[in-house]
């Protein structure tokens, strides 16, 4: 099996210090109450039967998949998320994975495919002058970093503001600078494509819940391995805090104030333990979403990527106790397990066969069930970091993409 390669560049590490965390500003439904007034319990929704196989077919079963060489550490106990994975960042190889392939919203962890798509094409010393119009589209109860029509920002400013702020009002004026939302949208969906990030249904650019809007923990974790091996990205989603631009006011110096990033494994915020080796990268959390993560931590030589999406119990923290849950997992487990499946390189860098046939899901975009479709709610997820030297070493993601290794549809086992 032939394979094309691509070099890749080296990322920077990041350590954090803390600050806080904003909660949805639009709660979800009270639930309906029984005959003693107690509310009653929706069921979970299950996974689908069958779904998407890019990456390994073992991938494409619902429920937890790993295989477990002696030695190896058991899967922590008590994991509530709908879907989640763990990957070795360099080799792309998938540790083990629970419905790693289920269509669900992914709140804010959608602008690490924005960042992905748009930052190449601004340049970052761009100043730009904020129109009504740029404006228009942002979803009520946005998270806002506190762009005002009238005043200009660079792209540099706008981009801190959706990386530490999630700024919705930040990602609608950089859509503006890219052609506009529509535009963007499409960039955004023909980049998925092309990393093969097949689960994935753009509606919105900012990840503010839309109807049909989904991806999935694999695709998630194959955008924000792309992302990292841009260095504006790595910059971006490596700063904790930063001065933006304020009021401009006639005769006067502009003023600036403090942004922070709301991600509490690198912030140590609302109880959570800092998370050593931690280098971003996304976080997100709204009305249908719940709380989604993707994050990315070196220890040692092993770097891995993990996602969480919408634990069911645990309230805010729980996204964040998860992940560390499964990166102490994966770095335990290092040598200690056959991988599942792989990170898939993007059709550019590699079209070899990967798991079944790379089908676009674009006409069963609701493939996530009904759950994943309607209402409208708020986005609020951001990532960062303090661009730091990570004690032990950089964090690196391997300089080729991994080559092909199977046929079609053949297991990891």
């Amino acid at each position: 099996m032939s394979a094309k390669t691509t070099a890749l560049t080296v990322l920077s590490a990041v350590l954090l210090v803390p600050t806080m965390l904003v909660a949805p500003a639009h709660a979800a439904p009270t639930p309906p109450a029984d005959a003693k007034g107690q509310p009653d319990k929706a069921p979970a929704p299950a996974p689908p039967v069958s779904m998407s196989t890019v990456g390994g077919s073992l991938l494409g079963q619902p429920g937890t998949q790993v295989n477990l060489l002696p030695g190896a550490p058991a899967l922590p106990a008590n994991l509530t998320g709908r879907s989640w994975i763990v990957a070795d960042a360099e080799s792309g190889e998938v540790l083990a994975a629970h419905n790693a392939h289920w269509r669900l919203p992914p709140a804010s962890t959608m602008k690490m495919l924005f960042a992905d798509t748009v930052l190449p094409t601004l340049p970052k010393d761009q100043v730009h002058k904020v129109t009504d119009k740029d404006m228009e589209g942002v979803g009520p109860g946005s998270s806002l970093v506190g762009i005002k029509e009238d005043h200009e920002y660079s792209v540099h400013d706008l981009w801190l503001g959706v990386f530490l702020r999630s700024g919705n009002d930040a990602v609608h004026v950089l859509s503006a600078m890219n052609g506009g939302v529509e535009k963007t949208v499409k960039d955004m969906q023909a980049h998925a494509e092309e990393l093969q990030a097949l689960d994935t249904h753009v509606v919105s650019p900012d990840g503010y819940d839309a109807p049909e809007q989904v991806s999935s923990a694999y695709d998630l974790t194959l955008v924000a391995r792309s992302g990292l091996q841009k260095q504006d990205f790595r910059e971006y989603c490596g700063t904790v805090s930063a001065k933006f631009p304020g009021l401009q006011e006639p005769g006067k110096p502009r003023d600036f104030f403090e942004i922070q990033n709301t991600n509490r494994l690198m912030t140590g915020a609302g109880g959570i333990s800092p998370y050593k080796g931690i280098a971003g990268v996304k976080n997100g959390n709204t009305t249908m979403a719940g709380s989604t993560f993707t994050g990315a931590a070196q220890q040692g030589d092993r770097k891995l990527l993990v996602t969480v999406m919408n634990p069911g119990a645990g309230g805010v923290n729980s996204v964040y106790q998860e992940t560390a849950a499964l990166f102490d997992w994966g770095f335990a487990a290092a040598g200690k397990v056959k991988p599942v499946g792989e990170l898939v390189p993007p059709k550019s860098a590699d079209t070899s066969s990967h798991g079944s046939p790379a089908q676009s899901h674009e006409n069963d975009p609701s493939a996530a069930g009904k759950g994943a479709g309607g209402g409208a709610g708020t986005a609020l997820g951001v990532a960062g970091g303090a661009l730091a030297v990570l004690a032990g070493g950089a964090f690196v993601i391997n300089r080729r993409w991994p080559r092909g290794r199977r046929g079609r549809g053949e297991e990891l086992i």
